[in-house]
């Protein structure tokens, strides 16, 4: 089970903003979309990618001024971001090891999507339900 495999069934719809834009930017889309991140996208690709948990220690450390600041000035950048072929549990230890939410998803240089912790677990959880009844039928029709 890949990446590939949560993003056929979640989408490849990745809402991103760009590298000038305003922290204030970053709230209204984050708010508007309930999401959790956002991928940084300029002219080369993914620069970088900016959280819910970003904005909170930029607000914590400097304030609401932040709100007028440029995405750039605090993206988590280089963007860690893997291939839809990556396995899901190479996909959940990645994202443990580096305490991350999120990952966007990148062929060729080119943003193909965006999973979140959440949806690997939703879609191991349901293989692992699926696997059970799967063995709980076998062993009845021995």
């Amino acid at each position: 089970m890949t990446i590939a495999t949560v993003l056929a069934r979640k989408g490849h719809e990745v809402e991103t903003i760009a590298p000038a834009a305003s922290l204030r930017e970053v709230v209204g889309l984050l708010g508007q979309r309930r999401i959790g991140a956002l991928p940084v996208v300029d002219d080369s690709g993914v620069a970088g990618i900016v959280s819910e948990r970003d904005l909170i220690y930029a607000l914590r450390d400097h304030g609401p001024d932040v709100l007028d600041w440029p995405v750039a000035r605090i993206m988590s950048a280089p963007a860690l971001t893997v291939e839809s072929g990556l396995p899901i549990l190479s996909a959940l230890v990645l994202m443990t090891e580096r305490r991350i939410r999120h990952l966007p998803v990148v062929e060729d240089g080119r943003l193909v999507g965006i999973v979140s912790i959440g949806d690997l677990v939703k879609r191991r959880m349901e293989q692992m339900e699926a696997d059970a009844e799967a063995m709980l039928s076998y062993i009845q029709a021995g």
